[in-house]
């Protein structure tokens, strides 16, 4: 996508392209992934057309973060699962695939289905922390 195309979000908010919606506002538009993880795997999406969430406006975060816990209770409760992840990728280095804003909703039920998450972690260095943290908070103001 380039700089002032419509992403294939847009296409789909626009109405242009299929999908399956379960909840649209305002600001918000969520509709069924078409490769999901598991039954009920929900892309939550801003209108707002950003390519990652550092580039989204604050009124359309605050939207998204309104509606996220609702639909996740919506999702969970007509699909029997009980836990569920919320993901959100920025960059092709962080595995995003479609260069819109977006959040999964992916619950995670018996059968396995749902999220994997293989990760490496590691220990955080006190010192490091500290200076990363302070680093941080400065920006913040």
């Amino acid at each position: 996508m380039s700089q002032g195309e419509p992403s294939i979000f847009s296409l789909i908010i626009d109405g242009q392209l299929p999908c399956h919606k379960v909840y649209e506002d305002d600001s918000v538009f969520a509709f069924l992934d078409i490769n999901p993880c598991s039954t009920g795997h929900t892309l939550v999406v801003p209108k707002e057309q950003a390519t990652t969430l550092d580039q989204l406006s604050d009124e359309s975060a605050a939207a998204i973060g309104t509606v996220l816990p609702r639909i996740s209770r919506a999702i969970l409760e007509v699909t029997g699962a009980t836990d569920f992840n919320v993901l959100q990728n920025n960059g092709e280095a962080a595995f995003q695939s479609v260069f819109h804003v977006h959040f999964h909703i992916i619950p995670k039920h018996e059968d396995g289905s749902g999220l994997a998450w293989p990760f490496i972690t590691t220990q955080l260095d006190p010192e490091e922390g500290k200076t990363l943290a302070e680093s941080i908070r400065k920006l913040l103001g």
